[in-house]
């Protein structure tokens, strides 16, 4: 999951902190959600050493003794290692279900690497360390902790409550999310579905920036550029050479730009964010926010690399490999071309503009399939936005005048992928809340020595467990 780039709609004015836990001594539930955070991430779930089945099961023998019932958990999975949990908590059934997600596996970490062991819980000076402290056994921790919190509580909420985590959210072959959605539907059909694992809260100095829901993301893809030829002996050279081809396709995509492209989100925040700038790049996003935009002005806030992923479909090439000797003439070239498309925009069509660009019968250009827990390859398809619902936002708003009082709610777009997009393509509006604050400048998820502000995870608790009673209590 990509936490550092993402697109903002601003909703309401940036106010006061007011922090929501203190150093004093835990109270009941934050000493339960540590001691959740601490087992999730002293659990390998690496794809090659780790195993999610085991967090899994950890986590629902936990909701047992909770008192959830054998029939209100699911521990499955395509394989051994990669089984998912899946929890509903009964409500009244006034309205339909809300599904919950977070993954459980985290990217790999070399212990040479880090300054501790990164599968070793740390509490040290004011943060928690250890691999998937940010991205996102912090999230899976909070929605464990508030599930048994309520159920504890005999909270009846007016809908069904379904949490789901899962594996393989960071690679593999076997995504949690999409095998439940394919192999059994029904145990988290929902009206729509909040993801743990996407739209950060900000925070800079202390002081918290802003509160998101990421209503939509890029479609990430990749893609294969190869030049075959027989090649032959260096000595005897001929302009037919596979590495040249390839360079120049990939030379011709280096100066090209995809067209303009700009939904609800992106006008409204450019609109917005023209208030909250000054000189030329406020004209600049005024003019890219009317119908239609500006070309003039998108060209040059295209010139910053994050406008420039506002208002595009990327493509840029970040892997090569070339030729079989030294002293003989190249048989293969490849290169590979990792896209993040606009949402709504077909990866087929992206091929063939690919194609155009590359302008060379020579240079193949082909999808790199990515496979399923069967080996068959998964098709890509477009992923759409999710609509902003009122029911969801205004559960926001009131949360947050209620922990954060004048931080401003905006709805975002990753430009990186989650889980959400298959929610999303399967009819399951999704919205990205992580529900706690991460500092702009120290983001860690996926480096060296991870961490999370001690503070800032304990408010991550209280601030999901009023937003889960705001989005299910009786009206």
């Amino acid at each position: 999951m990509q936490r550092a780039i993402r697109w903002v709609l601003v909703l309401a004015g940036v106010g006061c902190f007011l922090p929501l836990a203190g150093a004093q001594s835990l109270d009941p539930t934050n000493q339960m959600a540590r001691d959740i955070f601490k087992q999730l991430i002293e659990i390998n779930t690496t794809d090659s050493v780790g195993n999610v089945t085991t967090a899994a099961e950890a986590m629902a023998q936990r909701l047992r003794t909770a008192g959830f019932t054998q029939n209100d958990l699911h521990v499955d999975g395509p394989n051994e290692r990669k089984k998912n949990l899946v929890v509903r908590f009964r409500g009244t059934g006034k309205r339909k279900p809300i599904l919950f997600i977070g993954h459980l596996d985290v990217v790999e970490a070399l212990r040479q690497d880090w300054s501790t062991d990164p599968f070793e819980f740390l509490e040290k000076e004011g943060y928690f360390y250890g691999r998937g402290t940010e991205d996102m056994k912090e999230g899976d921790a909070i929605l464990v902790t508030n599930f048994i919190r309520l159920k504890k509580e005999n909270y009846l909420p007016d809908r069904d409550l379904i949490l789901a985590l899962t594996a393989d959210e960071e690679g593999g072959s076997s995504n949690g999310v999409d095998w439940l959605l394919k192999q059994h539907r029904d145990w988290i059909d929902a009206e729509y579905c909040i993801n743990l694992d996407g739209g950060e809260f900000e925070k800079e100095d202390g002081k918290p920036i802003l509160a998101a829901i990421q209503a939509s993301e890029k479609v990430y893809v990749d893609f294969q550029f190869e030049s075959l030829n027989p090649g032959g002996h260096s000595s005897v050279p001929t302009p037919d050479n596979a590495i040249y081809h390839l360079a120049g396709a990939l030379a011709r995509l280096q100066s090209f730009s995809f067209p303009l492209h700009l939904n609800e989100i992106t006008r409204n925040y450019f609109e917005r964010m023209a208030t909250l700038t000054l000189g030329q790049v406020s004209g600049d996003m005024k003019a890219v926010a009317k119908v239609p935009p500006d070309p003039a002005a998108a060209h040059r806030l295209s010139e910053s690399g994050y406008y420039n992923s506002l208002l595009h479909t990327t493509c840029v090439a970040t892997m090569l490999s070339g030729g079989h000797a030294p002293n003989a003439l190249p048989q293969t070239a490849r290169a590979n071309v990792n896209c993040r498309i606009f949402p709504g925009e077909d990866p087929q069509e992206i091929l063939k503009t690919l194609e155009r660009v590359a302008k060379d019968p020579k240079v193949r250009i082909t999808i790199v399939s990515q496979t399923g827990p069967d080996g068959k390859a998964v098709p890509v398809v477009p992923v759409p936005p999710s609509p902003l619902l009122p029911e969801v936002t205004k559960a926001m708003e009131k949360t947050l005048s209620i922990t954060r009082p004048g931080v401003p709610l905006v709805a975002t777009m990753s430009t990186g992928a989650t889980d959400g997009k298959f929610t999303r393509i399967a009819g399951v509006p999704t919205y990205g809340i992580s529900c706690m604050f991460f500092d702009k400048n120290d983001d860690r998820s996926h480096g060296k020595d991870e961490r999370v502000g001690v503070p800032d995870f304990y408010d991550g608790v209280a601030f999901n467990y009023k937003l889960i009673r705001e989005l299910s209590s009786s009206r």
